[in-house]
């Protein structure tokens, strides 16, 4: 299937779930994770409509940016390890997860620019997913402010991947929660404004819950 038709239906669920809860659809950025697929199917993705591309390994990042350059608005959605950064931290445009003090120091070092940095939160406290624990995440972006090339401009998270409703829809409201009190403080280098949340999935109960930035790739791109 085309990813015209496919992003058509997701914008459908968006208006619809922005109906239910009294958003503007015109405030969710669609991230299409092109991780798995070709240049080409990438590049389809593109001429669709969806700027916003999302990949998680280095190789292959580098691959697709070479081939589609700034055409695209590129967000690290991955596991970032130190040694990698200095390989895409000028190339990316957002960083969806950082998550420790040697990530930073290492952006803060490697980066030519200020980079818009989503602090990666493990809400759902499984061992398999990376992150920050809720608990640690106040202290860990008010140690932000010493580093004067990363920005925080939200928080993202992943929930379980078969949960019933209720139990995602709690994985999301615990990090809008903790967002608003972020946000609440007003800090220059952590505006925190933004929730990466929600995938091909979960992306309408995220936008219930008031994600600001979807991550989907299956049943956009196949």
């Amino acid at each position: 299937m085309s990813v015209s038709s496919q992003l058509s239906r997701i914008k459908e669920t968006i208006n619809e779930a922005c109906e239910e809860c009294g958003r503007d659809a015109e405030n969710i950025t669609i991230i299409g994770v092109t991780k798995y697929v070709s240049i080409d199917r990438a590049k389809e993705t593109l001429a669709a409509g969806v700027t916003n591309l999302g990949e998680n390994r280095k190789e292959e990042f580098l691959e697709k940016y070479e081939a589609i350059g700034k055409e695209a608005i590129w967000h690290f959605i991955g596991s970032l390890q130190s040694r990698k950064v200095r390989d895409v931290i000028n190339e990316v445009d957002y960083i969806h997860s950082l998550d420790r003090k040697s990530l930073a120091k290492e952006i803060n070092k490697r980066a030519e620019r200020i980079v818009p940095c989503f602090v990666q939160v493990n809400i759902s406290g499984e061992e398999s997913k990376h992150g920050l624990a809720p608990d640690e995440v106040e202290t860990f972006i008010e140690s932000m402010a010493n580093y004067e090339n990363i920005k925080v401009v939200g928080l993202m998270t992943m929930a379980p991947h078969e949960e019933e409703e209720e139990a995602l829809r709690a994985v999301f409201r615990k990090l809008r929660a903790l967002r608003d009190i972020i946000r609440d403080k007003q800090e220059s280098h952590a505006p925190c404004e933004w929730l990466s949340m929600g995938m091909s999935n979960d992306y309408r109960l995220a936008i219930e819950e008031g994600a600001t930035h979807i991550r989907v790739g299956s049943s956009l791109v196949g």
